[in-house]
């Protein structure tokens, strides 16, 4: 019998029909006894759908979905782990299992596979993480050597902060911040008037900024289908341009450090890979160049970021709660006076110092969700199956804001970290440096210098509020790549 036109029509309609229901499975299956959580759309996924905080709508999730929650990225489920048990029993109890690095389009792009920050678990990386702790460890991190290099800095920092130049403050306080990482690495400071050392924090901080491609570069990493679809495609490609231009500086102070090199005279890091290089031959998977290359950036990315935003996150806190700072001033009275010089010794004599450093990395979380994680073979949390390859993120932002840990934990109160007589109480669930194997490296690090830097800032400079230009909200800040930043503002630097 023969179809009428109308018949095919119908016979073509419904095959598309079933092709169609047949791809939304395909897209949307996910595995047996898998997190439960949104979809979103396809090929992009839940992305469209966030707001400013990305972590903060995961936590939000927690009350619909529970602590371990799934949600589709992009073309990807990812896995959510939205409470401090949750992330220690993954991160730390399991760390074998939950300690790799999933691939994404942009980190490749930047790191190439190399590096330490975004390079997989496995021998390779657990070679290059002990050779960076026992090298750092060679060069100062956590002992007196470098907490003088810190204190010698602050000074220059300051008279930084002071000067009447059109540089925004986040970039200020990086130059000063990024030379701390620079003496360990390269082995010297730069003036903050040179030209190769301008571009790098300028490049730096067009990448975690508060500006529009660093948001964009965010949206990106959750869905990189939409790198093709403008202005996203305008910002890959000034990114592009960025990261060679980052790349060229590192290799050509490489190739400076190789021309100059004497195995005798281990001067910095690079000078220290150089010398493992040497002894391990050619062709070595973990000591050759590339991997120089992309580890010294790993560590100079590392070393300015985090430490430049807390400090800016806090000066914008003494702009809106000036009691704080005023509390901080008093303690470095008592203790330092106006000529003492602030080191680690005097944490003990400084509580309030301490508990408001510690309040203002549990409210102001750096980097909310982590370097996200990998399953590296099939794994059970919480009753759930995890299979091998899948990305996890825990999300650190919705256990420093759990209201079970902490109470009324949106209200900036660093007195919640004092006991009766007035002493600091260290919380182990303020986790900004993350935990398990995978912790910063930098950690001792970042914590001698946001104590130095702050107690000699508010040693010497009082922060008062510029009547022309009205600062930003205290608990709205800006999410991109990884991180959650202060919006850009601008305050006077007044002298003791």
């Amino acid at each position: 019998m023969n179809m009428s036109w109308t018949d095919c029509c119908d016979c073509t309609t419904a095959i598309f029909c079933v092709a169609v229901i047949a791809l939304c499975w395909y897209i949307f299956k996910r595995p047996e006894n898998f997190p439960p959580g949104p979809h979103g759309l396809p090929l992009v996924g839940y992305a469209p759908f966030i707001k400013n905080n990305m972590a903060d709508d995961f936590m939000k999730m927690k009350k619909k979905y529970g602590s371990v929650m799934s949600v589709q990225m992009g073309r990807e489920d990812w896995v959510v782990l939205n409470d401090y048990d949750t992330i220690n029993e993954a991160l730390v109890k399991q760390g074998e299992k939950f300690s790799g690095r999933p691939s994404n389009f942009l980190f490749e792009l930047v790191a190439q596979g190399r590096g330490i920050a975004v390079v997989d678990y496995g021998q390779t990386w657990k070679t290059l993480r002990k050779f960076g702790l026992k090298t750092l460890r060679g060069f100062g991190v956590g002992k007196k050597g470098m907490e003088e290099n810190v204190i010698e800095e602050t000074p220059l920092l300051i008279e930084k902060l002071t000067s009447m130049d059109k540089q925004s403050l986040h970039l200020k306080l990086m130059l000063g911040i990024s030379n701390i990482i620079c003496r360990i690495t390269i082995g010297a400071r730069f003036e903050y008037t040179d030209k190769r050392f301008l571009r790098l924090i300028e490049i730096l901080g067009s990448f975690f900024g508060d500006n529009s491609d660093a948001k964009m570069l965010g949206l990106i990493v959750a869905a990189p289908m939409v790198r093709f679809v403008p202005p996203f495609s305008g910002s890959m490609k000034r990114v592009l341009k960025e990261i060679d231009d980052f790349i060229e500086i590192f290799r050509t102070i490489i190739e400076e450090h190789e021309s100059e090199f004497d195995e005798n005279d281990t001067r910095d890091f690079i000078d220290a890979f150089l010398k493992e290089m040497k002894s391990k031959g050619k062709n070595d998977p973990c000591f050759n160049k590339l991997q120089l290359l992309h580890y010294i950036r790993d560590l100079f990315e590392a070393g300015t970021g985090t430490t430049s935003s807390t400090l800016c996150w806090a000066i914008l806190c003494f702009a809106h709660y000036p009691e704080c700072q005023e509390k901080i001033a008093k303690e470095i009275e008592i203790t330092l006076g106006e000529d003492g010089i602030p080191s680690m010794k005097h944490q003990d004599e400084m509580p309030y110092t301490c508990a408001f450093i510690q309040e203002l990395m549990r409210h102001r979380t750096l980097v909310p969700l982590g370097v996200f994680h990998k399953t590296n073979e099939e794994a059970t949390l919480n009753g759930y199956t995890i299979p091998k390859n899948t990305t996890v993120c825990p999300n650190i932002w919705s256990v420093h804001f759990d209201p079970n840990l902490f109470e009324n934990p949106r209200v900036f109160r660093p007195e919640r970290f004092l006991d009766r007589d007035g002493k600091f109480v260290k919380s182990n669930h303020v986790i900004p440096f993350s935990i398990g194997p995978r912790y910063c490296l930098g950690e001792q690090l970042a914590r001698m210098e946001v104590f130095i830097f702050l107690t000699g800032i508010v040693q010497k400079l009082r922060v008062v509020l510029n009547p022309d230009k009205p600062v930003p909200p205290f608990d709205v800040g800006v999410f991109n790549i990884l991180s959650y930043e202060a919006p850009n503002f601008d305050v006077i630097f007044e002298k003791r």
